[in-house]
């Protein structure tokens, strides 16, 4: 301790960190971006990942190399809008692993569009993805971690949940209700009478994945999927008496 009685940094770091090593995460949209980033960061560290997005394909690839760096990884073919392939990725996890700490919500759509060009089908889709999904794996995960008496569920929202811009009108709302809902999710396990569950709500600014494609050239400033996850691994890795209750991130040029 310093002269003033509290940890340095460094101490924190090194003995205070909590050990992630075995622990089980499930991420969402691991096929690609920021998902796949995470999925490999997590594995790093010794984390066991269920891998969870539609397309099979890339997730196979992902398991694979996982594996071969080491790391323990299960596919599990879901679509999150879906509630029954909700329910039984959940299952195999549990049948696999027999526990599960640590939720990463990642997968998500961009559709940008003036609000009066829109189509008001794609913006129903995206808020389906963006958030009614995450709402629902959330949900379906929870029983688990009540079950456990400890959790972790991580939401990748966006800067666009903070300000909104021209042209991402539904993007933005959708981004919005994340974080709305992350802070209510937190105010409902908080206090001494319930299970230690933590929420962390991460907000990126635009970030070089597969839903960057067709941005406006002002907005392509952007941070790498690896910036993101080691967001999520400064998160996770915080002891249990430390819950890191949102993390904002974004390019050191970009202007606001």
């Amino acid at each position: 301790m310093d002269s003033s009685g509290t940890k340095s940094m460094a101490a924190l770091t090194d003995s205070d960190a909590e050990d992630t090593a075995q622990k089980v995460a499930l991420i969402t949209g691991a096929s690609s971006g920021i998902g796949r980033s995470t999925a490999e960061t997590l594995a790093r560290e010794g984390v066991r990942v269920a891998l969870a997005a539609r397309r099979k394909d890339k997730l196979q690839q992902l398991k694979e190399r996982v594996e071969s760096d080491g790391g323990t990884a299960l596919v599990v073919e879901t679509d999150i809008t879906d509630e029954d392939d909700v329910r039984e990725a959940i299952e195999q996890i549990e049948n696999r692993f027999g526990r599960l700490d640590i939720l990463v919500n990642s997968a998500g759509m961009m559709i940008l569009d003036q609000v009066e060009e829109a189509d008001i089908t794609e913006f129903q889709r995206m808020i389906d993805v963006n958030l009614n999904g995450l709402m629902r794996v959330t949900q379906a995960v929870l029983p688990l971690m009540q079950r456990q008496g400890s959790g972790h569920v991580v939401n990748i929202s966006s800067l666009a949940g903070r300000k909104s811009f021209p042209g991402a009108s539904g993007y933005s709302a959708s981004k919005y209700a994340v974080n709305g809902f992350s802070e209510a999710l937190r105010e409902e396990f908080s206090g001494e009478d319930t299970e230690y569950i933590r929420v962390t709500d991460i907000e990126p600014g635009f970030v070089e994945t597969d839903l960057s494609e067709g941005l406006p050239p002002e907005w392509m400033e952007t941070l790498d999927p690896a910036d993101v996850a080691r967001s999520v691994r400064y998160a996770v890795s915080q002891p249990p008496h430390v819950d890191v209750n949102e993390i904002l991130l974004r390019p050191t040029q970009m202007e606001l």
